[in-house]
């Protein structure tokens, strides 16, 4: 068998199906692996350059397969599944895992490490409980909205407002007051356990330099956005300019463009909302608090305020601290605003 140089993966929970090329990109090796024997088949191969898709459980899998001398890489899967041919299996996807890999130009995704995902972990668990909170806040709120209650915008006037409709007998006459108060326990809850993980994410950013520097010299990123900057990718370095970090947060515009005529559109949806709303509701709370200051990113900020808008000051200096957080991240370099 000729040596292989290439393997692609195609994961699952129990079972993995494995295809593996030679330098001149014929299929010479084929497996079908319990995950009990996948590590102990690899580990008798020589070092190569194996590629999967980066889903569930692809950074742990890449991490025991570097430890065992191989060189690894992720692919989105949304690049691998233009190069399937014919109907689906999963040998079938292992090549096209293949054929990505192979394709010049192909942006991978950096293998993060177990402290980045485990921090990252804080923020998806904590931006699941804003969304809970939010929604469960909406749905008390439409519910006495139904009886004639309208509240100020936040949750202090709408936790008064429903103790109030307790209070007064209405609930009781409608036989929902208990209703009311279990709703009310849910959002006391859901904010006790919100706090619990930033605050776990405030300790982290204070053992760490980098995050500590992010929050220090940028203005409006905080404890969340700093560890959240930090953590986003594997290695701020795969990217080859501030310009693209920024783009890949979502802050940087979409185009379209044919017979060289490009169109600039709006902000895309589709990136990372998460770090994307950090940023800029942080920035919002600089711009809003511009005063009469006289430095140079006020006078910057104040005058793209003036001539285009609010949101837009906001937006324009959460796309320049992405790209100083890029420069820090990516060069160590100190921001001099």
């Amino acid at each position: 068998m000729s040596k292989i140089s290439l393997i692609g993966i195609d994961t699952a929970k129990r079972v993995f199906h494995l295809v593996g090329i030679d330098q001149q990109g014929r299929y010479v090796w084929r497996r079908k692996l319990s995950r009990s024997k996948l590590l102990a088949t690899l580990a008798g191969l020589e070092s190569c350059r194996i590629v999967l898709e980066a889903c569930a459980a692809s950074h742990h899998w890449a991490r025991q397969m570097q430890a065992l001398g191989h060189q690894v890489q992720l692919i989105a899967a949304q690049h691998v599944k233009p190069y399937r041919r014919g109907q689906k299996n999963d040998y079938r996807d292992a090549e096209a895992i293949v054929s990505a890999a192979l394709s010049p130009g192909l942006h991978f995704v950096g293998v993060k490490g177990v402290q980045q995902q485990a921090e990252q972990a804080l923020h998806r668990v904590r931006s699941r409980l804003l969304s809970h909170r939010t929604a469960t806040a909406n749905e008390l709120r439409g519910l006495l909205g139904e009886y004639g209650h309208i509240f100020a915008k936040g949750f202090v006037a709408l936790r008064q407002g429903a103790i109030d409709f307790i209070d007064c007998g209405e609930a009781d006459a409608l036989g929902l007051a208990e209703l009311v108060r279990d709703l009310l326990d849910e959002l006391t809850e859901l904010n006790r356990r919100k706090k619990i993980y930033e605050r776990q994410i405030e300790q982290r950013v204070r053992q760490d330099d980098i995050s500590r520097r992010l929050q220090t010299e940028l203005a409006g990123v905080g404890a969340l956005s700093a560890s959240a900057l930090r953590v986003k990718v594997a290695d701020a370095r795969d990217f080859h300019n501030g310009r693209n970090y920024a783009a890949y947060l979502g802050l940087a515009p979409g185009h379209q463009g044919t017979g060289g005529e490009v169109k600039v559109g709006k902000l895309p949806k589709k990136r990372d909302r998460y770090v994307r709303q950090l940023l800029i509701h942080g920035a919002r709370s600089v711009v809003s608090r511009l005063g009469n200051k006289t430095d140079a990113q006020s006078l910057w900020l104040r005058g793209i305020r003036d001539r285009r808008s609010f949101n837009t000051a906001c937006v324009a200096l959460a796309h320049k601290n992405a790209r100083q957080a890029w420069a820090m991240l990516a060069r160590e370099q100190t921001v001099n605003a």
